[in-house]
């Protein structure tokens, strides 16, 4: 299966590089909706998350305790994250202890082995890199938690249970799609220029939001049709440690004033996520003077959405994060109640020790003729939101 050997591929790939958002498969299991929270998370990440519609039902397991651990607070989306999951795991009736851990693995190590300590039941893991976590889950499989590797797989641990995420390789593809189709390259002779930022080598996504969006731009760069001016393709090259706005901002600085500072036309920047797309976008806007090439982003974030709709982006992936989190939820009541717990991949997500029993959610595009649907219709967003 395609899919399957890629994930092994990317599995050695992100080893070799310092190991470096529901509905895929719908068919199969469809997502949950996702329940509202009935209690206000911290005032921070309230303002970021909205409440999801429906309550949710109280849990069999009330008082049961869930240990949340999230990579950062520095990108709104884990803001949004942390929140939803924390309001509908309290609402479900769970004590909850969510920490934030500054994008420092040392500090998510001790807040995690912190949370075996006090006596969490199951652990929810968003890692800032999947394969440094190896001591506090050695001693979560010794205590007898699972664990669920929230969004992020966890490598090269036999102690993670299940993953729960959106379906990554399928990210990378609607981005490939959309420049696809944006400049109609099926049937365009081109060439067109192009310049690539991909995301962390440390988070096992990155590898997938890559290679999704290469496996549909490839043939074109082949053909000709596409001519990356830069020469950086391989994804060692194009990569941006813990997704910074600052390093990819620093790098297309470089890359434009050594290829595109003559008048060289740029017509596309495929970034895999909004924050690197961010950086992209303000190296632009302080050193490119042509006309503004298509640009690719993920994760729906404000800032985004507003340089969106102000034509400074072209698109971005919305991963809902209220169904992943609604998701992750039910998944905890299956496992603390001995029930068989939901999974709809089990081929794909190998990492490292085996294949991981996955549930992934669908993601979509956003561009400036969708967003209000999705984003301020479906109450993820206010207009006052995005003003």
């Amino acid at each position: 299966m395609k899919k399957k050997v890629l994930s092994a591929l990317i599995s050695v790939a992100m080893v070799a590089t310092l190991l470096i958002g529901c509905g895929a498969k719908a068919e199969e299991a469809p997502a949950a909706e996702a329940p509202a929270a009935t209690e206000e998370a911290t005032e921070e990440a309230t303002e970021e998350a909205p409440a999801a519609e429906e309550e949710a039902p109280a849990a069999e397991a009330t008082g049961t305790k869930v240990g949340v651990s999230m990579p950062t607070k520095d990108l709104q989306r884990w803001n949004q994250d942390g929140a939803n999951m924390e309001a509908e795991l309290k609402a479900a009736g769970y004590e909850v202890d969510l920490q934030y851990a500054s994008n420092d693995v040392q500090t998510q190590v001790s807040q995690i082995e912190n949370m075996i300590n006090s006596g969490c039941n199951v652990l929810v893991i968003a890692a800032i890199d999947g394969s440094s976590l190896g001591e506090p889950l050695d001693m979560a499989k010794a205590a007898g938690i699972p664990v669920i590797a929230y969004d992020r797989l966890i490598m090269n641990s036999d102690a993670v249970s299940y993953y729960a995420t959106f379906d990554n390789y399928m990210v990378g593809t609607k981005q490939g799609e959309y420049i696809e189709q944006a400049l109609d390259l099926a049937n365009a002779e081109g060439p067109f220029n192009m310049e690539i930022t991909a995301g962390d080598p440390g988070d096992n996504n990155a590898g997938f939001f890559y290679q999704g969006a290469m496996d549909v731009l490839q043939k074109y760069i082949d053909e000709g049709k596409i001519n990356v001016v830069s020469g950086q393709t391989k994804f060692e090259e194009v990569a941006t440690a813990q997704w910074s706005t600052e390093a990819a901002q620093s790098r297309a600085e470089n890359i434009l004033s050594s290829n595109y500072a003559d008048g060289t036309q740029l017509d596309i920047w495929l970034c895999s996520n909004d924050s690197t797309s961010m950086g992209v976008q303000n190296a632009l806007e302080a050193n490119y003077t042509g006309k503004y090439p298509v640009i690719t982003g993920q994760d729906c974030d404000k800032a985004n959405v507003k340089n969106m709709i102000a034509g400074k982006q072209s698109m971005s992936i919305f991963k809902d994060t209220r169904t992943l989190a609604s998701q992750v939820v039910k998944m905890v009541g299956q496992i603390l109640s001995g029930e068989t717990v939901d999974v709809n991949d089990t081929e794909t997500y190998d990492n490292g020790t085996g294949v991981i029993p996955s549930y992934l959610c669908e993601p979509v595009f956003a561009d400036v003729n969708n967003y209000k649907e999705l984003l301020i219709d479906s109450g993820y967003y206010t207009e006052a939101d995005l003003q």
